[in-house]
């Protein structure tokens, strides 16, 4: 019987790849990736010559058999998306519940994905965490807000730069300006930023600035009715060292 490898590649920076998930897949039977073109460019920079095969969530659904036929008969099979680690909001979980049902050994190697180091440079707390992913884009999206809102932990979003502002907007509406957010864009990469301060400023920075890149939005916890208050609190605003109102990393 064959494996079933998944292989985190870099958010960003190409010198974030392992030099065991190089290894992987130079030597895997068959690489299956999101977008081939992408996943051919990291490659060919690290001059691994290898059989791919397309595996995304437009095929998924009708190749999943097949590939978990293909390792049961023996071959070894490395997963990886356009960017960090399949199956974080990237095809993989079908791939891997049906190797799982199937009885194929499954070794998910660590790596790359965007949320942590979001999540660490927002100076919330990261004890206990929630991970949203990406928000409904319409139906149930405010009701999932909604929820959001009296989250004792600190939760982290996946937005893409065309609905940002929106996001903040709503949020703002819905659990009020002065909650205290970080958001991180383009990690990894050459213009990495990451912005701490509340909905209502935060919401004035993206109405004057265009937004670029990938986000990923961390909002702070919200008040706690029981427990450790001392270890939830964020600092106060005049605590933070900030540039023309905001703190940049």
């Amino acid at each position: 019987m064959g494996k079933l490898f998944i292989v985190p590649t870099p958010v960003g920076n190409l010198e974030d790849m392992t030099l065991r998930a190089i290894r992987i897949l130079k030597e895997a039977d068959l690489i299956l990736a999101e977008d081939t073109r992408t996943t051919g460019f990291l490659l060919k920079h690290y001059e691994i010559r290898n059989k791919m095969q397309s595996h995304h969530k437009f095929n998924e659904h009708k190749t999943v058999e097949a590939i978990t036929q293909k390792a049961l008969a023996g071959e070894t099979i490395a997963l990886v998306s356009d960017a960090g680690t399949p199956g974080i909001s990237d095809p993989g979980f079908l791939l891997v519940r049906s190797c799982v049902n199937a009885g194929i050994e499954i070794e998910c190697l660590p790596g790359a994905t965007a949320f942590v180091p979001a999540l660490v440079n927002s100076g919330f707390p990261i004890d206990r965490f929630c991970f949203e992913g990406f928000l409904p884009i319409k139906k149930g999206r405010k009701t999932r807000l909604e929820e959001l809102a009296g989250e004792t932990r600190s939760v982290v979003i996946y937005e893409s730069p065309y609905r940002v502002l929106k996001t903040l907007t709503q949020m703002a509406e819905i659990m009020g300006d002065d909650r205290e957010i970080s958001i991180s864009r383009e990690i990894s990469k050459l213009h990495e930023q990451t912005i701490r301060g509340s909905l209502k400023e935060l919401i004035s920075h993206f109405s004057a600035n265009e937004s670029k890149g990938e986000f990923v939005i961390v909002l702070a916890p919200g008040q706690q009715k029981t427990g450790r208050q001392e270890d939830r609190k964020i600092g106060r605003p005049e605590d933070r060292k900030r540039e023309d109102g905001f703190a940049f990393k």
